[in-house]
């Protein structure tokens, strides 16, 4: 899939953090699902292994009603300050920046490409001539 917002070929990650920026859950999902539908499976994929987690901060892009109305885990949107003009570090969301920003330091959690086939197996048929 192609994300046009994010210009994204191939695949994304949605990715649910502690609040310390540790990962819990990772979940790579085509380009072309919106986060707000992939926010779904990341939530029911944290409940199954962190059934503690009651309340998750998300990015505006999250909101919607097929988050909200999940009802796995409440799901608080931070937005930006209504006096906000420009860039500004706002709280919470930094927090995931800064995990993708760890992973991006190793090449192999960077890149996603597709990894290369394994080279066929050796037949024990003899080949006809």
């Amino acid at each position: 899939g192609y994300d046009a917002g994010k210009k994204v070929k191939g695949r994304k990650r949605q990715a649910l953090v502690d609040t310390d920026g540790r990962a819990l859950v990772l979940d790579p999902q085509p380009a072309d699902v919106q986060d707000r539908d992939g926010a779904i499976p990341v939530l029911r994929l944290s409940r199954r292994s962190f059934p503690f987690i009651t309340k998750a901060f998300a990015a505006a892009g999250y909101a919607g009603d097929k988050p909200a109305s999940a009802r796995i885990i409440a799901v608080e949107i931070v937005r930006k300050p209504p006096d906000q003009v420009g860039f500004a570090v706002h709280p919470r969301r930094w927090v995931v920046e800064r995990f993708f920003g760890w992973i991006s330091r190793n090449r192999r959690l960077w890149k996603m490409r597709k990894r290369p086939s394994p080279p066929p197996e050796p037949s024990s048929t003899p080949q006809p001539s």
